[in-house]
């Protein structure tokens, strides 16, 4: 890894935790490199905070200007956003629709500056009886509707100018193992009421409780590792999640979920990831702690995010630098999508054991049922 981005990581560690960054032992910094590996990872805003730590170099001031403009671009997007989903959960309460918010700006209020982590989509997890009646509300406001997911319950909408996504499930499509443990989860939230919330302007806004939280965003970081890309942002989300959560999750019942849903290699290897690059400190002493028997599968891990971006950005290029002949089939023809997939999955069986290749019918399924319908 070279001292760019090293430092770079060492910005994210900074604006993470709030701790001093040293540039020092990176010599000569490449300010421009960073900022592309921060634009890349949707990480601008935490390397911004990042960089007000620098202790013992001067950053120039135009590359600081840089990121302290885009980091206001990204402030007042999140305050809009806010705005919009309080104006939109009260719609949908009006109308006797409840909901809850998945991911996104639930997820920012664990950051030390909420307002900088860069948004995405406005993500709804609803009840059977709900799921339904929100559809039926919001497709009429929405200047443009994606084709409707039915198995999964999952329709994109556009609202406003913001993208809304209603999920009835928050389906992974990992394996039956996984999907089992969100059924769990889905009947915790709505039946049990294991919930927190935010408090958004004057609106109470419902979110996944922190230990089910944590389990859904674990698996949609996979989800995506599998299927798509991952970035650092999401990996972020996932420690800042945990740590601020740390002394009320239930960390045995959270062991108990990853066991069952035979995702404990993942979580070790992605922990390991954490403790190494991103200073994520040991919270538990059983299962939430740098094992360092899989540092290599983080180091592998780590590539990967790297060079594809968030949420796959940068994939295609990633898989033909790789020499994977199947990733450049994809991005020479579309219609190659469903063998990028496989391209993808052998590229992660060197990080994973045999055994994470159980998920390789699903997944395969999945890959071609989407390149049927164009995605």
């Amino acid at each position: 890894m070279n001292r760019d981005t090293q430092a770079f990581l060492a910005l994210v560690r900074s604006g993470l935790w709030g701790t001093e960054s040293r540039f020092v032992p990176y010599g000569n910094v490449d300010y421009k490199v960073v900022l592309d590996l921060a634009m890349g990872q949707s990480l601008i805003g935490l390397v911004a905070a990042g960089l007000e730590q620098v202790a013992d170099v001067k950053v120039p001031q135009e590359w600081a200007l840089q990121f302290v403009g885009q980091t206001l671009q990204i402030e007042q997007r999140n305050k809009a956003m806010n705005i919009f989903i309080a104006g939109l959960i009260e719609k949908l309460r009006e109308n006797d629709i409840y909901t809850l918010l998945v991911k996104g700006q639930g997820i920012a209020q664990c950051y030390e500056k909420p307002l900088w982590r860069s948004s995405g989509d406005v993500d709804l997890f609803l009840s059977e009886d709900n799921y339904p009646k929100a559809k039926a509300l919001l497709v009429p406001m929405a200047s443009s509707v994606e084709e409707e997911y039915g198995r999964e319950k999952h329709l994109g909408m556009t609202i406003d100018g913001w993208v809304v996504e209603l999920h009835g499930h928050l389906y992974s499509g990992l394996s039956s193992k996984v999907e089992k443990e969100l059924d769990r989860l889905k009947e915790d939230t709505f039946y049990g009421g294991q919930v927190r919330s935010w408090l958004n302007g004057n609106t109470q806004v419902f979110l996944l409780k922190a230990g089910n939280d944590a389990f859904y965003v674990f698996t949609h970081i996979f989800q995506h590792f599998y299927k798509g890309g991952i970035g650092l942002r999401q990996i972020c989300d996932w420690c800042s999640l945990l740590y601020t959560y740390r002394d009320s999750i239930d960390c045995d019942l959270l062991e108990q979920r990853i066991r069952r849903a035979g995702l404990t290699t993942e979580w070790k290897a992605l922990y390991a990831l954490a403790s190494k690059y991103l200073g994520m400190p040991d919270l538990d002493s059983g299962f939430m702690f740098h094992d360092s028997w899989f540092d290599k599968k983080a180091d592998r891990i780590m590539e990967f995010v790297l060079m594809s971006g968030n949420m796959g950005l940068n994939r295609g290029s990633w898989l033909t630098e790789h020499g994977s002949w199947l990733g450049r089939q994809y991005v020479v023809r579309k219609t190659f999508s469903m063998f990028r997939r496989i391209g993808d999955l052998i590229n992660h069986a060197r990080i994973f054991p045999l055994d994470s290749l159980r998920f390789f019918p699903r997944i395969m399924f999945n890959g071609l049922r989407s390149a049927m319908k164009g995605e």
